[in-house]
Order: C-alpha cells, then sequence, then structure tokens
C-alpha cells in the first residue's frame, strides 16, 4: 500500500510544500548554527562591566574555537553573562577617629622680649658725703651750708637747685655757702650738687628738705584799747579750747610766740626760736567789739524807786 498518492492533484501539491518546508528549515538551522558569512570571523568585543579586573581575571575563558562559529546574536549574548563577585582578602579598617577633628599645627612659641642687664654708669669723679644742715624750716633767714666730700678742687662750686652759689674752698674735702632765704621761701626739697661750672666735674646729689614752720594756734578775736593807745590789750582765744587770753606787747604765747604788734586788724606775733613773723588778723564778727567799747547792761536794784 502506497504512502503518497502522486496521482491525485492535492497529494501532490501537499508533497511539494512539505519539501519547501523542509528545506527552508535547514536553511534556516544553517544560518543559526554557522552562518553564511565565509569571510574571516569577527570576534566580540566584551563590554565594560562593573565587575572587579581580580574576578575578570578569574572568570572561566570562553571557548574561542565556539566563538568563531558562533553567530552574531549568540555573541552578543556573552555580555550579559552572570558575574560573580568574589571580595578581596584584604579589608581596611574602621577609623578609630573623628572624621571631622583635623591637625592644627602648634603656634610657634613667642621669644619673650628681654631686658638687657643696665650697665652701671660709672661713679661721679667727686663725692659728695653729707651736708649740714639737711633739714630747714621755711621763711626762715640766710643760714651757713657745710658740705663734706672728697675730691674737691678750688674750681668746685656748690649748686642749690641748678642756681651757682659762692663758694668757700676750705679743704679737699670740705666747701662751705650761704643759702639765701629766697630758696627756702617755701616748704619743699632742694638738690644740692657740686661740680665745676663747665660740668667736667660733678659729685652726686644729696637734697635739703625745706619743712613748714610751726604756726601759732591761736584766733584774735578782739581789742581793750584804753584812751591813752599806750597798752593795748588783745584778746587771743587758743583753737583747741574756749579760754580766752589777754596779751599785752612782749608777752609769749604758747611757749615760742612774742607779741610785737596790737592793732584793731591784726596781731603780729614773733617766733622766739626760728624769728619768723606771724601775722594774726582779727576775726571779722569782732573787729571793734573790745569791752570797753561795748556798752554795759543797767542792772536794776531790788531798792530802786521811782
Amino acid at each position: 500500500m502506497a504512502l503518497v498518492d502522486v496521482s491525485k492533484p492535492g497529494e501532490k501539491k501537499k508533497l511539494i510544500w512539505a519539501g519547501a518546508l523542509g528545506f527552508a528549515a535547514i536553511l534556516v538551522l544553517w544560518w543559526t548554527l554557522i552562518g553564511f558569512d565565509s569571510g574571516t570571523p569577527t570576534t566580540a568585543r566584551p563590554t565594560a562591566s562593573p565587575a572587579p579586573q581580580r574576578t575578570a581575571q578569574n572568570a572561566p575563558r570562553a571557548n574561542t574555537s565556539s566563538n568563531a562559529t558562533a553567530s552574531q546574536e549568540v555573541k552578543s549574548l556573552e555580555a550579559y553573562t552572570e558575574v560573580t563577585y568574589q571580595p578581596a582578602s584584604y579589608n581596611a579598617p574602621e577609623a578609630r577617629r573623628n572624621i571631622f577633628a583635623y591637625y592644627e599645627p602648634p603656634k610657634a612659641p613667642v621669644a619673650a622680649p628681654s631686658t638687657p642687664t643696665p650697665t652701671p654708669e660709672p661713679p661721679p669723679p667727686i663725692l659728695l658725703a653729707s651736708i649740714s644742715p639737711s633739714n630747714v624750716y621755711a621763711r626762715t633767714a640766710d643760714f651757713k651750708l657745710e658740705v663734706a666730700g672728697d675730691k674737691f678742687t678750688p674750681d668746685t662750686r656748690i649748686f642749690v637747685d641748678g642756681r651757682e652759689l659762692a663758694t668757700s674752698y676750705k679743704s679737699p674735702q670740705q666747701l662751705s655757702t650761704t643759702v639765701a632765704a629766697s630758696f627756702i621761701a617755701n616748704p619743699g626739697a632742694r638738690q644740692v650738687v657740686v661740680r665745676t661750672p663747665d660740668n667736667k666735674l660733678f659729685s652726686n646729689a644729696l637734697t635739703i628738705n625745706v619743712a613748714a614752720p610751726p604756726v601759732p594756734n591761736l584766733s584774735y578775736i578782739g581789742i581793750i584799747s584804753p584812751t591813752n593807745r599806750v597798752d593795748e590789750i588783745a584778746l587771743v582765744q587758743e583753737k583747741n579750747n574756749r579760754n580766752i587770753i589777754n596779751a599785752h606787747r612782749g608777752d609769749v604765747l604758747g611757749g615760742r610766740f612774742r607779741v610785737t604788734s596790737i592793732s584793731e586788724k591784726e596781731l603780729v606775733l614773733v617766733d622766739t626760736t626760728l624769728r619768723i613773723k606771724h601775722t594774726i588778723a582779727m576775726s571779722e564778727g569782732d573787729k571793734g567789739a573790745g569791752p570797753l567799747t561795748r556798752p554795759t547792761p543797767r542792772v536794776d536794784a531790788e531798792d530802786d524807786e521811782p
């Protein structure tokens, strides 16, 4: 029994279509597996992947012979192969410090300013050892000043506050001069130096202390004037108490102040020790209010009758 009856028109067409389909299938299979390109096979370039280089080295190498015979579609699929990541054996340790802390270089030390040791000045060529007197009171009269030291010459002079005084040369260790009262009119210190006028020879400086003189601790409050105007009596009151003293000319008050003049305006006293004159003005409220000038109040007697 025949499988196909060729004498029938329909069977003949089926047989032709089956052969054509089979030939077409062979062509497709050939194109897929081998291809129709007879030239040198093109090697597909691998696409860059994010895989580490170490992994690419460990990956198995593809068979070059199969790539040469594979189609273009098969070669392009090699870029999508699965990547196996193998971490490196060395792992960096975690940081043990604050990443926001940064190194600051130390500031350069500032050298402290050094004060050079002052060179001591050479001693003056003339020595001034002492002066006498070294303490005086202001407003006193002229006084003699004695100067003692060493290496004095006839050309050396005594200077008080920079003013040259007439100097008497006695010896290389002693000089003398007279200080006028104008130099000590006010309290304060006066500098004494011995030197030559050209200042080639000079000495160290010493000081005369001028103190304020003692003043009477009294107030002039009134006067008793007799009719003859010869023996006035001053009414003086001590400031420390309320005692009133009747003072005549020549009397010594407070142990050292002698009364020299009495008037209705002022009372003049002289220091018996320092010979300094002191003037005390009468108090404003008591001028001309002496006992003799004041009216005596009238006292009514008990036996007076109208």
